[in-house]
C-alpha cells in the first residue's frame, strides 16, 4: 500500500482548506448585566417597575408575532417532537427554495422547548407588601420554547437562525462557510461538482481556494444585519440603537483532500485508523494543537474511533475542543478541527477580524499538523539496497 505522501501526490484531485460549519449567537451587551436591563424596561420601555412581568409582556407579544407573520408569509408552523432530526425535516425546503432563487426565504418556522438561562425578578426580602418594591435580579435555568427560523440566504445557502420570547433574547445562528464559497463559485460562473456541502471537483482549484481564504467576519454581519431586518424580533428598532453583537459558539475549520481512487483511498484511511490510535494521548494532543499539556490541563485526553452506522472516523480532543477525521462520501479525507471554546487557544469570543483570523490560523496548523505527522508514520523503511548505500 502507498504511503500517505504518495497518495496525496498522485492520488489527490483536489485539495481545498475552508472554514466550514459556523455557529454563533448574537446578544445585546446592555442585557447581560442586572443595571442594563434596569435601565433598559425603565428608561428603554418605560415600564415604572422593571420586572420580569414586564419582559413577560414584551415575550407574549413576539410570540403573537411570529405567528401573525408566518401566516402572512406563508411559512410553515411545525412543533418538534422530541428526538426528530430537525436539519432532515427542513433540507428539502431549503433545496426548493434554492431552486427558486431570489432574494431569500424562510421555509419553515420550527418550534422546540429547549433549556436555557432567562433574566428572572422576584421581590426583595421585606418588600413583600410595598407600594414599590425593590426588586432582586438573577439569571436561572428554564426549558422555554424556541423557535427556529429555516432559511435560504443567496449568499450562504442553507441556514437557520435560533431564538426565544424570554430575556435576553439571544439569537443563535448555524452557518456553513462550504456553502458560501459555492454561491461565490455561481457567482463568478466557475464550473464545480458538489461533495454534501463541499467540493468534489472545481474548474479551477487556485480560484476556489481564494475565494475559502477570503471568507471573514464581514460576511456573517452582513448576514445578520439583512436578517435582523426582515425576521420578528422582540426588539423594536428603537431599542436596537443598543446594538447587538456577535460571538463565535463554534467554530469549524476543515481540510479536504479528494481521491481519484475511492477504494484505495478508503482503504488507506483504515489502515490510517489502526496506527494511529495514540493521537489522542496527551504528547499527541500537544504536537497537533502546538499548546503544552500538563496535569493540570483540563479535559479527558483519549483517541475515539467512531465505526457504528457512521463512516469511521477517528477524534482526539484538546479541552472541549476536538479535531477529527474522516473519509467524506467515499471520495475524500476530511480533517477537521473544532473549536467549541476560543478561549482553549487564548482567542476572544467577540466575532472580530482579528478573532476570527486567529481560529483560522489555529485550525489550518491543527489540520497541517496531523497530516504531517501522518505522513512521517507512514513513510515506508529503505530497501536493502539502500540501507547498504548509506552504510
Amino acid at each position: 500500500m502507498a504511503d500517505y505522501a504518495t497518495l496525496l501526490r498522485d492520488h489527490v484531485t483536489l485539495t481545498c482548506r475552508s472554514v466550514d460549519r459556523i455557529f454563533l449567537q448574537a446578544y445585546v451587551p446592555k442585557l447581560q448585566s442586572v443595571g442594563g436591563v434596569c435601565q433598559f424596561l425603565y428608561w428603554q420601555r418605560g415600564y415604572g417597575i422593571p420586572s420580569s412581568a414586564a419582559f413577560g409582556k414584551i415575550g407574549d407579544g413576539f410570540v403573537a408575532e411570529v405567528h401573525r407573520w408566518s401566516k402572512a408569509n406563508g411559512v410553515p408552523v411545525r412543533r418538534f417532537v422530541k428526538g426528530e432530526n430537525k436539519e432532515a425535516i427542513a433540507r428539502p425546503l431549503i433545496e426548493a427554495a434554492e431552486r427558486e432563487g431570489g432574494d431569500g426565504k424562510v421555509v419553515l418556522v420550527g418550534i422546540a422547548q429547549e433549556k436555557t438561562p432567562v433574566w428572572r425578578s422576584w421581590k426583595a426580602k421585606g418588600q413583600e407588601h410595598a407600594a414599590h418594591p425593590h426588586m432582586e435580579w438573577g439569571r436561572q435555568m428554564a426549558f422555554v420554547n424556541h423557535f427556529y427560523f429555516y432559511l435560504w440566504d443567496p449568499e450562504w445557502g442553507g441556514a437557520f437562525w435560533k431564538t426565544n420570547a424570554y430575556a435576553p433574547w439571544p439569537v443563535w445562528i448555524w452557518l456553513n462557510g462550504h456553502g458560501w464559497a459555492q454561491r461565490q463559485c455561481e457567482r463568478l460562473g466557475i464550473g464545480y461538482t458538489a461533495l454534501d456541502n463541499g467540493f468534489r471537483s472545481c474548474d479551477d482549484p487556485e480560484a476556489l481556494q481564494r475565494i475559502c481564504d477570503r471568507l471573514g467576519p464581514g460576511a456573517v454581519k452582513s448576514f445578520f444585519w439583512r436578517w435582523q431586518r426582515r425576521l420578528p424580533s422582540p426588539l423594536t428598532r428603537d431599542d436596537l440603537r443598543v446594538c447587538d453583537d456577535l460571538a463565535f459558539r463554534q467554530f469549524e475549520i476543515s481540510d479536504t483532500r479528494v481521491f481519484d481512487r475511492p477504494a484505495a483511498g478508503r482503504a488507506f484511511f483504515e489502515q490510517l485508523i489502526r496506527d494511529h490510535l495514540d493521537v489522542g494521548r496527551p504528547e499527541s494532543v500537544s504536537l497537533i494543537f502546538d499548546r503544552r499539556i500538563n496535569r493540570r490541563t483540563p479535559g479527558t485526553f483519549r483517541t475515539k474511533v467512531i465505526t457504528k452506522d457512521v463512516d469511521p472516523q477517528i477524534s482526539c480532543y484538546y479541552k472541549s475542543s476536538r479535531i477529527k477525521q474522516y473519509f467524506k462520501e467515499h471520495r475524500a479525507l476530511r480533517t477537521e478541527t473544532v473549536v467549541c471554546d476560543t478561549r482553549d487557544f487564548g482567542i476572544g469570543r467577540r466575532v472580530t477580524a482579528a478573532n476570527w483570523k486567529a481560529l483560522r490560523a489555529v485550525g489550518d496548523s491543527a489540520n497541517q499538523r496531523l497530516c504531517d505527522a501522518q505522513a512521517a508514520d507512514a513513510r515506508p523503511a529503505p530497501d536493502v539496497a539502500t540501507f547498504a548505500q548509506v552504510g
